[in-house]
């Protein structure tokens, strides 16, 4: 039997985000607070003869595999340690696909953290590091393991803390997928040349508590993408009827969410929303990383 292991890659929701300048090499540099939620894709990689990585997906229709960040992240380590296996990847997809959840960059993370393992954890830390931030803005987020964090620029300066208490919260995704790069393009489009933003200031203490959190929310992305598609502002408007601590867009979008203060206001709300608007999915938000499904031993 070919050794393997089995890692849950969790989903995320921006509990407010900005969008700052743009830099001299066409990417944004970005102000954000992150935080894990309870769906979670599954992500076994195992070790096999040979070179190269191999990728079969159940849940969704991700396009070429030879694109998939999990692959490439599986081969950033099999050419940090020299190609001596190949490795096949079984992706399940429970997070919606280009919705603002972030389930490409976790994939990515868990498949930094697992392919590392069956190589016998032979690339340090701070080296699988620097392949997340070059793999993609989230991706440091998911292999720090912090339930909760502060990132800026392009996710690759973060600062961990402590986590928040674990709320009952909603999904809700309508039936519309947001390229990344699009909505980007639209918030430029709404700013001016000479605009420029920094980051602001934080008041840490404040980000203890889903109340403050609430008040000081916010995403950029909001209203360029509730501009182009009033489907999508309509589910907002009607999710921020069910009276919830906070309600926000996840990312550039589309997804929706919101936190509530208890698992009866939670539910209630989704019977409220019932499908008109999307897809609605229970969830929590974690205040621990998630545990690995299945590890086995890694063959050296």
């Amino acid at each position: 039997m070919n050794p393997s292991v089995t890692l849950a890659a969790p989903a995320k929701v921006n509990l407010f985000l900005r969008v700052l300048s743009r830099n001299e090499d066409g990417y944004h540099s970005l102000e954000t607070l992150l935080c894990l939620i309870s769906l979670a894709d599954t992500l076994q990689a195992e070790r096999r003869e040979g070179r190269g990585v191999t990728l079969a997906v159940e849940g969704a229709d991700l396009g070429p595999w030879e694109d998939n960040l999990a692959v490439r992240a599986a081969n950033r380590v099999l050419e940090a340690t020299g190609h001596r296996f190949a490795i096949h990847l079984s992706l399940t997809k429970r997070i919606p696909v280009r919705a603002g959840l972030g389930g490409g960059s976790s994939d990515a993370a868990a498949a930094l953290q697992a392919v590392n393992h069956l190589a016998g954890d032979v690339v340090p830390r701070h080296e699988l590091l620097q392949f997340a931030a070059h793999l993609g803005s989230d991706v440091p987020f998911f292999l720090s393991g912090a339930p909760l964090a502060l990132a800026w620029g392009r996710g690759e300066r973060m600062m961990r803390l402590p986590p928040l208490p674990p709320s009952p919260a909603l999904l809700l995704t309508p039936k519309i997928s947001i390229p990344t790069g699009e909505a980007y393009g639209w918030v430029d489009k709404s700013r001016t040349t000479s605009w420029k933003r920094g980051a602001v200031a934080l008041d840490l203490d404040a980000l203890s508590r889903w109340g403050d959190i609430g008040r000081m929310a916010g995403n950029d992305f909001e209203a360029a993408v509730f501009g182009r598609h009033p489907q999508i502002r309509s589910a907002f408007e009607a999710l921020v009827t069910t009276h919830p601590l906070l309600c926000r867009m996840s990312g550039s979008g589309s997804t929706l969410f919101a936190i509530y203060r208890s698992i009866r206001d939670r539910d209630d709300a989704a019977m409220m929303l019932s499908r008109k608007y999307g897809t609605v999915t229970p969830v929590e938000t974690l205040a621990a990383p998630m545990t690995p499904v299945n590890s086995a031993a890694a063959a050296r």
